[in-house]
């Protein structure tokens, strides 16, 4: 399903993949691939929670690619959505052994990648393709029930088209340093089991009081279960506009 925001679109493509574009045809990503969700296999193997179909997804129009750690690289995933002369900005943290550690995964390096690539860190900005890109901190936090991300081992990212600023958390608690971010429309995780739950999310979308809430990253296989339709009607009863994007009933 295809998400209307203004002059732009957005679309979930499944897992923590988000698609943004202007009318200016100008595109964003955010940590495609895995799961089968670009490769047409997603829905054969975890298909049995309300999330988009895993199509087999081959587009190769992306100007911005963005990663935000290990657990989301994935080196054919970016392959399927960027352009030959995309810009695949990547924290710095990432690498092809940290992904075989990790998850037992080979792929490539991303400095091997054909595309130019951006490395960042905590703090960075930067201005590619008219996208101005900042780096968000993202982890759990020394205090909560999770500890799988620690500080530094990913990020987020606010990324901005045509004066509109949007929030991926990638994988991360509600932070303190989210609290003092301008943000238009806020793309969180609600997968509970690695990162923020539904209910973090909902207050993190009261605290910054965004145009639209599109959550993301949850459904995509068992542990990441979460009850989008309750973080719906949360983040709404707060007067936050929300909007889920998921095949309805049938389709």
């Amino acid at each position: 399903m295809t998400v209307t925001f203004g002059s732009h679109t957005l679309e979930w493509l499944g897992y923590a993949c988000a698609r943004v574009e202007t009318a200016d045809g100008t595109v964003v990503y955010t940590d495609p691939g895995r799961y089968g969700t670009l490769d047409g296999t997603w829905d054969d193997d975890y298909g049995a929670h309300p999330h988009p179909h895993g199509r087999a997804y081959d587009a190769r129009d992306g100007d911005v690619v963005l990663v935000t750690h290990d657990h989301h690289y994935d080196d054919e995933g970016v392959r399927r959505v960027a352009k030959p002369d995309a810009t695949v900005v990547v924290y710095e943290g990432v690498s092809a052994e940290g992904v075989h550690e990790s998850s037992g995964r080979d792929v490539a390096e991303p400095e091997a990648l054909d595309y130019d690539i951006e490395r960042v860190a905590y703090g960075d900005h930067l201005d590619v393709a008219g996208v101005g890109i900042d780096v968000v901190p993202a982890y759990n936090r020394a205090d909560g029930p999770r500890d799988d991300h620690p500080y530094e081992f990913g990020c987020g990212y606010r990324f901005v088209l045509d004066e509109r600023a949007y929030f991926w958390t990638g994988d991360s608690d509600v932070v303190d340093e989210h609290g003092d971010l301008d943000v238009d429309v806020l793309l969180p995780s609600i997968a509970q089991s690695f990162t923020m739950d539904r209910h973090g999310a909902a207050d993190l979308a009261h605290d910054l009081r965004p145009d639209l809430v599109l959550p993301v990253h949850y459904n995509t296989f068992g542990a990441l279960a979460a009850d989008d339709e309750a973080f719906a009607a949360d983040v709404a009863s707060r007067g936050v506009p929300v909007v889920l994007d998921r095949p309805r009933e049938g389709e």
